[in-house]
């Protein structure tokens, strides 16, 4: 519905992430992005007929700032998060600047909010993987579709250069578990609907083949301004410091 971005400047990320729709027996949206993004949202589901009210299922990936502040506008919709994310938000490290303290407070402010684990299925052909590393609870879906099965990923792989080098490009939970989690998403699914990218195809020879093309327009530049630069290189991967202290309480 809409297409991520791994777009950063010198003053911030923009934290543009993808938000999937599914229409099965049920409308099940996955990921509902940060407030900037929110008139964005409420278009693309005009675009598609449906109204907030619509939803019936809203999939949480994980609960950082750019994934998890658009919930509240889907007032019917059961709100699905993996059981280590609802517990690790009450108490986040405090190095984590993705998931700010009031994260936990947002998320209580919802209707319905249900707890999951690995392996629940929303309906039939729709299944929970928990894929742990970049967040303790980050989860991804995996779709059985006429074409295979498609695994939407949120930020356990975030895009393409991530699926390439095995590596997750900001890691807050754990990175042993977020390599696993990756080549556990590679090995369920050949096409990947990734947290900040297009969805692209895993090729038999490793290569990626996008599925979509990348239309992203920038309002209010000055294209000859001498002080706007646009650099190519991506951001290094990030570790969060202190991970190696963490913990899931029973």
């Amino acid at each position: 519905m809409l297409h991520g971005e791994s777009i950063s400047t010198n003053y911030g990320s923009l934290g543009y992430c993808s938000t999937l729709l599914i229409r099965g027996s049920q409308n099940i949206i996955v990921d509902t992005g940060h407030v900037g993004r929110r008139r964005a949202l409420q278009k693309a589901l005009n675009d598609r007929n449906l109204q907030p009210a619509d939803i019936n299922i809203a999939v949480m990936t994980h609960a950082h700032w750019d994934h998890a502040q658009n919930y509240d506008i889907f007032p019917a919709a059961e709100v699905l998060i993996h059981e280590w994310e609802r517990k690790y938000i009450r108490n986040p490290h405090p190095n984590d600047w993705a998931t700010p303290l009031w994260t936990n407070a947002m998320i209580d402010s919802l209707g319905k909010v249900k707890e999951v684990e690995d392996g629940y299925q929303l309906e039939d052909g729709i299944t929970v993987m928990h894929t742990p590393g970049h967040s303790a609870g980050t989860m991804a879906l995996i779709v059985e579709t006429e074409e295979g099965p498609v695994a939407i990923t949120g930020d356990g792989i975030a895009n393409a250069k991530v699926m390439s080098t095995k590596i997750n490009a900001n890691v807050f939970w754990n990175e042993a578990d977020s390599k696993r989690s990756i080549e556990r998403i590679s090995q369920a699914a050949e096409i990947i609907y990734p947290g900040h990218d297009r969805p692209f195809k895993i090729l038999k020879n490793g290569q990626i083949d996008y599925l979509a093309d990348r239309k992203l327009t920038f309002f209010g530049i000055d294209i000859n301004d001498s002080n706007i630069n646009i650099k190519s290189e991506k951001i290094k991967p990030f570790v969060m410091p202190g991970i190696e202290s963490q913990a899931i309480a029973n």
